[in-house]
């Protein structure tokens, strides 16, 4: 196997939302006739166009290299909290609380290992954190492709994380604070009125005042006691080595709307009509980019082999021909929904807390801020003379977390995911139209969750004023119910 002389690891960076991917086992390969491996690869070169589909992705992840102190069943000392996942989520807040003076212990089978998703930023967001050091390659501006006759270009750079290095960073400060791990999976948590125990498949039992469980969506140990009707965002991705790209290397494409490359395919156009999907690319060199076709939002999730098959169409038509695949990637996103039971015995912090972004799917950088406020919380009732546990202390995190201020501007930002549910491609074009016409604070604030209620509303009444007359339309005829379910949330958060 061949290696690239690309001064970075070759992995793909997809957008920021995609942060806590399911752990799924290698994507399935379509199936061919029987034929020599030489006359399959003969095949793959020949093609004008060959199939990527069929080529194995050739990077593999490797574990980082760092000595943890370990947690020991016979250690004596008193923990303070138990994080349970070692992804972005989990690292950040043991990093933020442990910098505090809280005692941790982080809980993952494999704490070094490679994170399996992929990381792209607004470059803003990084400098607030002051993490602008962890990203390997920006863009000046990003581009959004309306339609064949429109184009967006916005003035905000964008970048590539370089996820090896966060990694390394999140848990060399970690080190630093203390912080210990235990390489274990969790089982189940017990609860004790000022205790908790966590666990693990090894037997050992790690108890803590608090438990916080960063491992995921997919996790059983966060509870909700509404149903959760979430919407999911779907997408493929490749890293690729290609013949060579029509892409302007200075920008990446956030979203390209265009369906010409469907043109020949009317079976794939008239279901992409209905439930569109995009392409979003970063250019790395003329010979390296990262490609994704990505589903917005659909409910239930649009099918997987769907998006594939609609790849495969427009790298044609853009006459992009794929040598090598260094890594691909199945992106599945929850979004929106309910907001787990508050307050509950175990805290939520990453995918599982509702911090996804209802109507995009970013999650990243607001999880590293709200990483901050949580650890805050979390010290407020630990680090006190008073020392709140047991029901006093959740109630004070998961309301850190989620104040009622935050909880109504979640609310918001689900009804534009309502909303989006409801519009076919041509309704999304004119939304998007009318979306990045906004000043730059709205659609800035709207897409990194900063916005405050009252802000929201003023980009609600502007974007309806920059929108088209078939756009107001969208707006008038099938926004209502969405508008009445967020009214009626709204109603009782504030009970």
């Amino acid at each position: 196997m061949g290696t690239l002389p690309y001064p970075f690891s070759p992995f793909p960076a997809t957008k920021t939302h995609q942060i806590f991917h399911p752990k799924t086992p290698p994507f399935p390969f379509p199936k061919t006739h029987q034929r020599s491996s030489r006359a399959k690869h003969h095949k793959l070169q020949t093609s004008k166009f060959g199939n990527f589909l069929h080529l194995r992705p050739e990077s593999k992840p490797q574990s980082l290299n760092l000595d943890l102190p370990l947690w020991a069943p016979h250690d004596r000392s008193p923990l303070d909290v138990v994080i349970i996942g070692a992804g972005p989520a989990g690292l950040r807040l043991a990093e933020q609380v442990s910098g505090r003076g809280i005692r941790v212990c982080c809980v993952d089978p494999f704490p070094l290992s490679s994170w399996p998703n992929n990381y792209g930023v607004w470059v803003d967001e990084f400098e607030s954190l002051k993490l602008e050091t962890c990203l390997d390659k920006t863009w000046p501006m990003a581009c959004v492709h309306i339609n064949d006759n429109k184009t967006k270009y916005l003035d905000r750079p964008y970048g590539r994380v370089n996820r090896e290095r966060l990694k390394m960073e999140l848990l060399q400060r970690c080190v630093s604070n203390g912080v210990k791990f235990h390489k274990a999976m969790v089982w189940e948590i017990e609860h004790q009125e000022f205790d908790s125990f966590v666990v693990c498949d090894d037997g050992n039992r790690v108890k803590a005042s608090l438990v916080v469980d960063a491992s995921g969506f997919g996790s059983n140990f966060v509870k909700y006691d509404k149903p959760r009707n979430h919407g999911y965002q779907i997408a493929h991705g490749v890293l690729a080595e290609v013949e060579g790209h029509p892409f302007d290397l200075d920008k990446m494409v956030l979203m390209d709307w265009r369906d010409s490359h469907l043109g020949n395919e009317p079976y794939l156009r008239d279901g992409n009509s209905k439930l569109p999907t995009f392409l979003y690319a970063m250019p790395f060199d003329s010979n390296l980019v990262f490609l994704e076709e990505t589903s917005l939002v659909g409910r239930p999730v649009l099918c997987y082999m769907e998006v594939k098959k609609r790849m495969v169409a427009r790298l044609r038509h853009l006459g992009i021909r794929v040598k090598r695949v260094l890594e691909d990637e199945k992106c599945l996103i929850p979004m929106g929904g309910p907001l787990p039971k508050i307050p509950q015995s175990v805290m939520a912090m990453g995918g599982n807390s509702g911090v996804v972004h209802p109507s995009t799917g970013y999650m990243l950088a607001r999880t590293m801020g709200l990483a901050s406020v949580l650890a805050e919380a979390i010290v407020e009732g630990l680090g006190s003379t008073r020392m709140v546990r047991g029901r006093p202390l959740y109630h004070r995190v998961w309301n850190g977390l989620w104040p009622m201020e935050r909880r109504c501007e979640r609310e918001f930002y689900s009804f534009g995911m309502e909303t989006l549910l409801k519009l076919d491609l041509n309704g999304t074009r004119r939304f998007f139209d009318a979306f990045f016409d906004l000043k730059p604070h709205y659609w800035h604030g709207f897409l990194s969750s900063r916005l405050t209620i009252g802000e929201i509303v003023l980009l609600s009444l502007s974007l309806f004023g920059h929108a088209s007359a078939p756009s107001k339309v969208d707006i008038v005829t099938k926004c209502p119910v969405p508008l009445l379910k967020m009214m009626g949330n709204l109603a009782l958060e504030t009970i």
